[in-house]
């Protein structure tokens, strides 16, 4: 076991290929409150038997896990990093970790790691970091995410997200929070599901309105065909504007909306459950709508 507590190396702090083990219960290597004016390498062969503690250390250039191989307990910390901070931080591992790795409230420049050695367990709330690398796509970058012991943590989304904004990647940005919203639906009340279902369904929780146009034409072209073949009866007095099935359509849809078709033309029979219909799918496509409008204006 080495302790480096609370020192202060004007340059580096080189362990490669250094096989530590720890004593009884305690860290393999202890380093908490260190700081490096260069690298702190644990790295190429490096070997922990036990956990590395890293907490409340300042690297100002890298801190490289490279080929290294952190072994402990399944399920327990095998690398505590919190509040941390290093201009890089390398976690190309020789082999995936079974146990945690705990980087809660620390902050890198850039972090570089590998999706064959995330480790088992990934703790990442409050992280913050400037850019990835590799720069996976978000389906390949999501399961990095679901790694936390404790279950959804929304910040690590959000930190994610806003790394893929500032390297351009929009759409990928965009995913990640959509797969937000789909985590923290998990943890709604059954009632709140059925909402957060409906806007992911819709608009994809402000961040794909284009379905909202593509379902609306599709409710506007079932419409038109449903009207045309079984036109409803004119109600009321007075001159009346010719039926027109699409109009009508539209004017079953859009809310406060007033077409001058509806207050003229009443279905019957049968026909008036496919008005009902439409009428609750158009508030419920506009109510959607505003809500994810709502979502991404605030966010922005």
């Amino acid at each position: 076991m080495i302790d480096l507590c609370d020192s202060r190396v004007g340059g580096s702090v080189l362990l490669e290929g250094a096989d530590l083990t720890a004593h009884d219960d305690g860290p393999a290597l202890r380093a908490n409150g260190a700081e490096t004016g260069g690298v702190f390498n644990l790295c190429d062969g490096f070997t922990a038997h036990g956990r590395v503690s890293l907490n409340s250390v300042t690297v100002r250039s890298r801190l490289c896990f490279d080929d290294a191989a952190l072994n402990g307990p399944v399920g327990e910390v095998t690398l505590s990093c919190r509040g941390s901070s290093a201009a890089t931080l390398s976690l190309h591992l020789s082999t995936a970790p079974v146990g945690v790795v705990d980087l809660r409230q620390s902050q890198f420049g850039l972090l570089r790691d590998s999706p064959a050695t995330w480790p088992a367990g990934l703790v990442l709330d409050g992280t913050l970091y400037d850019s990835m690398h590799p720069a996976l796509p978000a389906r390949a970058r999501l399961p990095w995410l679901g790694r936390d012991p404790a279950g959804f943590v929304p910040q690590p989304y959000e930190q994610l997200a806003a790394a893929y904004r500032r390297q351009g990647q929009d759409a990928d940005a965009r995913a990640v929070l959509i797969a937000e919203h789909r985590g923290l639906r998990r943890t709604l009340s059954p009632h709140a599901r059925v909402w957060s279902l409906l806007q992911d369904v819709t608009v994809g929780y402000g961040y794909r309105p284009l379905r909202a146009v593509w379902l609306l034409l599709a409710l506007l072209t079932a419409g038109t065909a449903l009207f045309t073949l079984w036109p409803p009866l004119t109600v009321g007095d007075g001159r009346k504007p010719p039926f027109q099935p699409m109009i009508y359509t539209l004017d079953l849809l859009l809310p406060l909306v007033d077409l001058g078709q509806e207050r003229f033309y009443a279905p019957t029979g049968a026909l008036q459950w496919g008005a009902v219909v439409m009428i609750g799918l158009g508030w419920l496509l506009v109510t959607t709508v505003a809500a994810g409008a709502s979502r991404v204006l605030r966010r922005t």
